[in-house]
């Protein structure tokens, strides 16, 4: 959800300034052999299309900057950390993590910072030639200048990093194989990205970043520096940030229960941003039309999901009918569907999805609210069962029975009357009366509106039902 919520604010910055030639471009950061896959990178393009992200450049759209790819961009990576050495910007660090481990709990010790010491900065060639007779490999690391770093970060303001908290760091592993640290302003460098949005956790590799920049701009590699904005954190529950790893972070998971695109995106908009102080409720297109990232609060946001369902709701209740019947179908079927599918009648499912639309927080509940239709009998739920048919439930059925059998079932309020004419016969108002004939017929204590549901359900298997029931409870 945190990397979702990025790449909204990423593309809605992008589409708010396209007018002045802004683009959004989408570049696959798989570097990492063992967990990027073929799959995972499918499973990304998904992605962005079901949230509705287009881009101008990147995978299948192409551009200027090809490929997107960073797993096709390994020759650029090693051609640019040959010239930071040899410019001198950039230099081989021998050290064994034992050795930076024990230097570090030595600097820690003595109260001093404990990144990397600068070990190998300026090694002659003597000591060079020592460590290639150990076998040692070295990895790349980038020489950061001796000075302050000052940025405006389009978020939190002017933040300033003093050289001691941000020491040399590596930028190429011993194997050979580039870092997060050079291939991303490698990339934005060449893609000449003026503007990056990403988390609050990237925060302390700006400065490393910025002087990177720097050194690329002197050898002709890049043009400029991107101006930066940190988003604020999206924690889960005690909270604690929400990690990737969360099982309430999967994209996935809320695609499986039926959240609209848009009613979450609009949902992780206020996590960090507003419309404005009055309004919850909107359109892509309208936070497009606002967005201003300046107006984005640098303080955490929490993950609240009763809320985010409840925007959701809004925004099924926002679709025409006709999108809604049609967003739901893969709800109406298998695997979803405890029904066969010779049994599913669209007449009924037309019927009943503008009476359903009213109650949706997410389009899977549609499943449950609308198996009595499609089921020979309606689901044994016997928790419902015991709260409905109390003493004297099985005198009112036969009533509500009487009622409903002589009336007009073209009509909901006719069946609401009937109902209505029962309970009054035994002394109960309509809430109390009808409780009884809704699990009866439907199997559960709540559910759609039920005098409209009866009519979509019709005379005679409604019924039929009642008499079951009548015949379970003289049991």
């Amino acid at each position: 959800m945190g990397l979702v919520r990025t790449a909204l604010f990423n593309w809605a910055f992008a589409r708010h300034h396209q007018g002045s030639g802004a683009q959004f471009v989408f570049r696959i950061e798989d570097t990492d052999a063992a967990r990027d896959s073929e799959e995972s990178y499918n499973q990304l393009l998904d992605a962005m299309r079901w949230l509705g992200f287009d881009w101008d450049e990147g995978p299948e759209v192409g551009g200027p900057h090809a490929p997107y790819r960073q797993s096709q961009r390994m020759d650029i990576y090693q051609d640019v950390a040959q010239k930071l050495l040899d410019s001198g910007h950039a230099y081989h660090c021998y050290c064994s993590q034992e050795e930076l481990d024990s230097r570090r709990e030595a600097a820690r010790a003595a109260g001093k910072p404990s990144g990397y010491d600068g070990h190998c900065r300026d090694l002659t060639a003597a000591q060079v030639e020592e460590y290639k007779a150990q076998g040692r490999t070295p990895i790349v690391r980038f020489r950061m200048p001796d000075e302050t770093i000052t940025f405006t970060d389009l978020v939190r303001g002017e933040l300033t990093f003093t050289p001691e908290n941000v020491p040399d760091y590596g930028i190429v592993r011993a194997n050979g194989a580039p870092l997060y640290t050079l291939v991303n302003p490698v990339d934005d460098a060449l893609m000449e990205i003026t503007h990056v949005l990403r988390g609050e956790d990237l925060l302390s590799s700006t400065p490393r970043q910025i002087a990177l920049y720097k050194a690329l701009i002197e050898l002709g590699i890049a043009k400029q520096t991107p101006a930066f904005g940190h988003l604020p954190y999206v924690m889960g529950e005690g909270n604690k940030k929400l990690s990737k790893r969360d099982p309430q972070s999967s994209l996935n998971l809320y695609r499986e229960r039926g959240f609209l695109p848009e009613g979450l995106l609009n949902y992780l908009s206020l996590l960090g941003w507003s419309l404005s102080a009055d309004q919850d409720i909107f359109t892509i297109d309208e936070m497009v039309a606002a967005f201003d990232i300046s107006d984005v609060n640098p303080n955490p946001a929490r993950f609240d999901l009763k809320k985010c369902e409840a925007i959701n709701g809004d925004h099924i209740r926002m679709l025409e009918v006709k999108e809604f019947t049609e967003r739901c179908r893969p709800w109406l079927k298998a695997p979803f569907a405890p029904w066969a599918p010779e049994d599913f009648d669209e007449a009924k499912w037309e019927a009943i999805a503008p009476h359903a639309q009213t109650r949706l927080k997410v389009l899977s509940e549609i499943t449950d609210n609308v198996d009595f239709l499609f089921l020979a009998e309606p689901v044994e739920d016997e928790a419902s069962w015991t709260k409905a048919m109390k003493e004297g439930s099985d005198a009112l059925l036969r009533t509500a029975r009487e009622k409903l059998e002589s009336a007009d079932w073209t009509s909901p309020e006719s069946l609401k009357e009937a109902v209505l004419a029962a309970g009054e016969a035994h002394g109960l108002k309509l809430g109390k009366a009808q409780a009884p004939v809704r699990v009866a017929v439907t199997g559960r204590t709540v559910g759609l509106p039920l005098f409209e549901s009866l009519e979509v359900l019709g005379k005679e298997k409604t019924l039929a039902r009642i008499d079951a029931a009548l015949t379970k409870l003289s049991a």
